[in-house]
């Protein structure tokens, strides 16, 4: 690759495009006048116009007559030199682009505008020509199918469930939304995840920029060796053991703590620096949560919900793209939802802009009650790769532990096996009434009274006449 363009160079780019109208077209995304030379710069533009509105290259004639440049055709031009020119010209407008987006970034720098300044330099920096075609779809359909299947690959939720309704689980590089009013369990259902995908082996961060790294530790404590929160303490030699030993056959989890109104930057730099630091590839990122990051594309108000949260999460899901990592956050529901039984659009707090950009969405749905008997349930509100739209999901949850399970799963029915029609029999035999004994005649009787055993009331037929009755009423 060139050091340096110089106008011999810069000349050469425009001969060549003026020459072959395939390489223009293919640079044309890229193509700035603003970056040629002084004694290029008109040719450059009058190419680049020329070509917006008649659809068609100039000829070099057309071009050093209006520009008075001295340009000619290259003779001759094999194809063979179209990778160097298109490398090159890369190259070049990056450079380019850059130096001038650093001159730009000075003044504003000195009248106190950070924003605009990281926009201009990333925009500099991401410059590139279209090289990748696509996928030619009728050419290997077996390939293609086997390359989504190992490079994309559904990722389990370790809810079987979950993943038959989304075909598989979670892909990388997506953005997950779990929503809930306050105190529905989003963190848990998060913290659950990241339990989850720990205990598959995979490597993630779980940022918390509402409760504080210690509490997150202790319930996930909870989660990992299945101990009662309330006695943590209490076996804390077991609990230390049980950890230790899980650590040898899962994979990396890292607990970190971000203020509230953190940015995307903020989160970026963390997860490089956390590579770096122990070679780890992260595998899954959850962030707690979503509404209390704020935008690094856009300055607006905190107040300005709907567009806070177009950016958030439009930045969230590119940094999904960009370290391809499982994504998950969570948003709040608004009051309206706090009555519904089922969730729409409409329920999520700063209207459906996330939800646009989001590729799964879950709605929680919970009570006091549901909790005690260890319910809860989730509604699909929106998937981007399946059918599941509507669908609800039941869940169990231990309020010991925490541990949120799918009742579906092998494990869940050994340790909760369903009752056999022989013990349900049972059960109303050993609640039936005693059968009293057959009359025994005067001459039988003894000297002392005999009291015949009494029919009590508290038995199942009698309770539940005593019921249908009570609601006729």
């Amino acid at each position: 690759m060139l050091k340096e363009y110089n106008v011999e160079v810069q000349r050469l780019f425009l001969c060549m495009m003026l020459t072959s109208s395939e390489l223009y077209m293919r640079v044309s995304n890229i193509m700035n006048h603003e970056n040629f030379d002084k004694s290029l710069r008109e040719a450059a533009k009058f190419l680049k116009t020329y070509v917006e509105e008649y659809n068609v290259i100039p000829d070099i004639k057309q071009v050093n007559a209006a520009s008075n440049s001295t340009l000619e055709p290259i003779p001759d031009l094999d194809d063979k030199h179209y990778e160097w020119f298109l490398d090159e010209f890369e190259a070049f407008t990056r450079r380019q682009e850059l130096e001038r987006a650093i001159l730009k970034s000075a003044d504003l720098l000195e009248k106190g505008n950070f924003d605009p300044v990281e926009k201009l330099i990333k925009d500099a920096v991401q410059i590139s020509i279209t090289k990748d075609m696509g996928t030619d779809y009728f050419s290997d359909p077996r390939g293609r199918l086997m390359l989504l299947k190992s490079s994309n690959g559904q990722i389990s939720t370790g809810w079987p469930t979950v993943d038959s309704k989304l075909y598989g689980g979670f892909n990388r590089g997506e953005l997950q939304i779990f929503a809930g009013g306050s105190g529905s369990g989003k963190s848990l259902f998060m913290q659950n995840l990241a339990v989850n995908w720990s205990k598959a082996g995979l490597t993630g961060i779980y940022v918390t920029l509402e409760l504080a790294e210690g509490l997150c530790s202790m319930r996930i404590d909870s989660m990992m060796t299945e101990t009662s929160s309330r006695d943590i303490f209490k076996e804390i030699e077991n609990v230390e053991m049980k950890v230790k030993m899980l650590a040898k056959k899962s994979g990396k989890l890292q607990i970190k703590y971000l203020p509230a109104q953190s940015t995307i930057n903020d989160l970026r730099a963390y997860c490089k620096e956390y590579e770096i630091k122990t070679g780890a590839k992260i595998d899954f990122l959850c962030v707690d949560y979503l509404d209390l990051l704020m935008p690094v594309s856009a300055k607006v108000s905190p107040s300005d919900l709907f567009i806070k949260d177009k950016y958030v999460s439009e930045e969230l899901r590119n940094l999904s793209k960009e370290l391809n990592v499982l994504l998950v956050t969570a948003s709040q529901l608004n009051r309206s939802a706090v009555e519904e039984i089922e969730f729409d659009h409409s329920h999520i707090s700063g209207g459906i802009s996330k939800i646009n950009t989001a590729d799964n969405v879950f709605g929680i749905f919970t009570s006091r009650s549901m909790r005690e008997r260890g319910q809860y349930q989730i509604q699909l509100m929106k998937t981007r790769s399946s059918s599941g739209v509507g669908q609800k999901i039941e869940l169990e949850f231990n309020v010991e532990t925490l541990r949120i399970t799918d009742p579906g799963t092998d494990d869940f029915k050994a340790n909760n096996p369903l009752p056999s029609a022989k013990d349900i029999i049972s059960t109303f035999r050993s609640a039936s009434v005693t059968v009293a004994p057959s009359p025994i005649h005067n001459s039988e009787l003894p000297e002392e009274k005999i009291e015949l055993p009494k029919v009590t009331a508290d038995i199942p037929s009698v309770r539940l006449k005593s019921m249908i009755n009570s609601l006729r009423k």
